[in-house]
């Protein structure tokens, strides 16, 4: 028993002796994203052993409280506690995992994802990071250049224009033999798309072809413009300029004719619509009245039904009850003339008593009556 405690103790040894020479690497120098695109962010354990069983974690180190960007653990991927801008934008590749390599991949770039991010890799006996620095870039659209007009001495004002840069690009103009110009104006501003420049330059030499290029570390863009002395007619331009100017107040005109009139049919169906509203809404009050009345004669005539039946029941008994007064009348005028027979037994044959004739007359009514009463049931 104390050897085998003891082989175990030395197998835990020189596991531990041996865990201590694993080490997560990342890369030397910044990782340059492009906004947009898709990077990979590089982190991986040497000498290379597989991570699948361990806790893989990758964080923004220099966000408040270390905020989670992706997490591995217990063979796979839990995102509950997610930075929300990251959602379904990270992975880390499974199969690469047994070769020891835990790299990052983030999806559709965004300048926001510009930061220090730390790879935490943790087994049951070591755990090491590494920290990445990702700079991310953000092309703009290509430069604008503008003609502004012309000064006192003749000079061409040119202007370019472009934005949606990150970080902070360079403008510059440029000669047709490639020399650099001197501006007289820069703005720079900063907004959700990222910065926007804008750069004037004066020209005085003519039949040239002046470039105007907006770059950053790994980027550039460039647009060109071709002056001349025709260009240079400032009485030509003036006109040009005019014709543009009426053109865009013809244009206006016809547009706000056109809102005018399309403002105007919008109002009319408005009205249109309310009027059918209105139209719906009476129609409506009209349909529940009538449902009220005939509720109301359906109620009427339910009770008229129900006095109908009372009146017959109570005829039925009113006819029964004479019927059955009338038979005890016959019946007791029998037995008297039964008994009245039985007195004049005596008499002559041949000749019967008045109350004999009057009790079948009573009969034969009484008969009819019956058959009357039978026909109006």
């Amino acid at each position: 028993m104390k050897f085998i405690c003891l082989t175990l103790l030395i197998i835990n040894g020189i596991t531990d002796s041996k865990s201590e020479q694993y080490d997560v690497v990342g890369p030397v120098d910044p990782v340059f994203a492009v906004a947009g695109e898709d990077v990979i962010l590089p982190c991986s354990v040497k000498p290379n052993i597989s991570v699948v069983d361990m806790r893989v974690e990758w964080f923004r180190a220099d966000l408040k409280d270390s905020q989670l960007v992706h997490l591995y653990d217990d063979h796979e991927d839990r995102n509950t506690d997610q930075i929300q801008s990251y959602r379904g934008r990270t992975e880390v590749n499974h199969q690469e995992l047994q070769r020891g390599d835990a790299s990052l991949k983030l999806s559709s770039v965004q300048v926001s994802d510009e930061g220090v991010y730390k790879c935490f890799i943790q087994s049951k006996s070591w755990s090491d990071d590494a920290t990445v620095d990702v700079s991310v870039e953000a092309v703009g659209r290509p430069p604008v250049i503008t003609v502004d007009g012309f000064d006192d001495s003749g000079g061409l004002h040119l202007q370019c224009e472009s934005e949606g840069w990150y970080p902070e690009p360079d403008l510059e103009w440029l000669d047709s033999e490639g020399v650099s110009l001197s501006s007289e104006t820069t703005e720079m501003q900063r907004n959700t798309d990222g910065f926007s420049v804008k750069n004037t330059i004066t020209v005085h030499h003519r039949d040239d072809k002046i470039h105007c290029r907006v770059k950053l570390r790994h980027h550039m863009l460039e647009t060109l413009i071709v002056t001349s002395s025709k260009n240079y007619n400032p009485w030509r331009t003036s006109v040009i300029l005019s014709s543009i100017a009426v053109a865009l107040i013809v244009i206006a005109g016809i547009l706000l004719a056109v809102f005018v009139c399309k403002n105007r049919e919008h109002d009319e169906l408005q009205n249109e619509n309310r009027r059918k509203k209105q139209e719906h809404a009476q129609l409506q009050t009209e349909m529940n009245r009538i449902q009220q009345e005939h509720a109301l004669l359906q109620t009427g005539l339910s009770r008229v039904q129900q006095a109908r039946d009372q009146l017959q029941e109570k005829i039925r008994i009113q006819e029964h009850e004479l019927l059955q007064n009338e038979n005890r009348r016959i019946k007791e005028e029998h037995d008297r003339l039964q008994n009245e027979k039985r007195i004049t037994k005596y008499h002559k044959p041949g000749s019967l008593p008045a109350p004999h004739r009057i009790l079948d007359g009573a009969h034969m009514m009484f008969e009819g009556f019956k058959k009357i009463m039978f026909l109006n049931k």
